[in-house]
């Protein structure tokens, strides 16, 4: 984290209606999607229907500036957030007034090309912890650390390996991760260079796992090992609509990127199809670009709505998957206007987060990059 970048205290974006001084927000505050941490066990009941489809309205707000490569933002309760820097390893507190502080460094982050520390999600049983994907020196792996002390001062306990053996490459690494409604770990890893994994059922690469919080394969997985779904060149979004459907977005290769529902079992194709082929035996993708249009990272679910963000393509693309022909209704908005977007959550304020990535070396960083971004949203439907 380079020294002497100022965080924009804007605590009345980032708190919730408890905060003194904020009012109330003039729409419903957005259903909470399943999100990176592990849902609670107790269900949550509303007297009327939640809306399904939203949209982004209004400019961004500022949280957070001077980041380094970040990759990945997870939300804590009462309104802070913790953000992954894939090139240093560090895991940056940001608290809801404005605060922004280390962590800590998560052990063992190998850098080079695009492997670092990647993806995080928080599990709460019998204590908080922390999930993190990370390139190390000879693969790519899924750690915890328990989270330690209040928020404002949190560190980052031992860690401990959960999956191990995942090929690294320069390249497509994967990395996302995220806790499902099941409460189960589902891991997206990328082919390393090596697209023939992507197809192997025993290879752990270019696949969707899907693991108990302990690093077990899931009861019910359909190969009886930890792969959930196989045929991927390089997922590095997953999420879940409000109908329980798994989502994922997909670098593709020159041609097609891509957003998949995932079902178990299922094989999308990588690489002996890219895009919509309708081949027999594999599953299309729902949505496609060009991947100088996409290029997808991150993404977020907010009832029925996909929020996808593009590296390459420097804007977010809004897919409401209820309205049918998705891939011809999505739209694109921040379109050239913050550069290359890696990661979007559902905050806790019904906002959507938004992580920029013009310092990883690809970008072209302005002064105060990189940022968490918040954008508003309102229903549509």
């Amino acid at each position: 984290m380079r020294p002497g970048r100022a965080i924009v205290a804007a605590a009345c974006a980032v708190l919730l209606l408890a905060a003194i001084g904020c009012a109330p927000p003039r729409q419903p505050v957005p259903p909470a999607a399943t999100p990176r941490s592990a849902p609670s066990d107790t269900p949550s009941a509303s007297a009327t229907p939640e809306p399904t489809s939203w949209r982004v309205d209004g400019a961004p707000e500022t949280l957070a500036s001077g980041l380094d490569a970040p990759w990945s933002v997870v939300p804590l309760a009462g309104g802070g957030a913790l953000v992954s820097q894939r090139d240093d390893g560090a895991v940056i507190e940001l608290t809801a007034a404005g605060e922004q502080r280390v962590a800590g460094v998560v052990p063992g982050v190998g850098s080079g090309g695009e492997a670092g520390l990647h993806g995080l999600a928080i599990l709460q049983d019998e204590g908080t912890w922390l999930y993190a994907y990370l390139g190390a020196e000879n693969d790519n792996r899924v750690i915890r650390m328990p989270l330690t002390g209040e928020p404002g001062a949190l560190g980052l306990g031992a860690a401990e390996e959960i999956v191990t053996g995942i090929a690294r490459g320069r390249t497509h690494n994967g990395g996302r991760i995220a806790f499902g409604p099941d409460r189960r770990l589902y891991i997206a890893t990328g082919d390393a260079g090596s697209p023939d994994d992507a197809q192997d059922a025993a290879s752990l690469n270019g696949k969707i796992l899907r693991v108990t919080p302990d690093g077990r394969p899931a009861p019910g997985n359909p190969f009886g090992t930890a792969v959930w779904s196989l045929g991927h060149r390089n997922v590095q979004g997953l999420a879940w609509t409000a109908d329980g459907e798994m989502w994922a977005s997909e670098f593709g290769q020159n041609t097609w990127d891509e957003l998949n529902r995932i079902e178990p079992g299922a094989n999308y194709g990588w690489p002996l199809h890219e895009g919509v082929t309708g081949a027999e035996g594999f599953t299309d993708p729902v949505a496609v670009w060009s991947p100088a249009d996409a290029s997808p990272s991150g993404i977020a679910a907010v009832g029925l709505t996909v929020f996808v963000t593009g590296l390459r393509g420097e804007r977010l693309w809004v897919v409401d998957t209820d309205a049918g022909v998705v891939a011809a209704e999505a739209v694109a908005v921040l379109t050239g206007e913050q550069g290359r977007l890696r990661d979007a959550v559902l905050a806790p304020d019904g906002a959507l987060w938004v992580l920029t990535n013009n310092t990883d070396g690809r970008g072209s960083p302005r002064a105060e990059d990189d940022l968490l971004l918040r954008l508003p949203l309102t229903p549509t439907g």
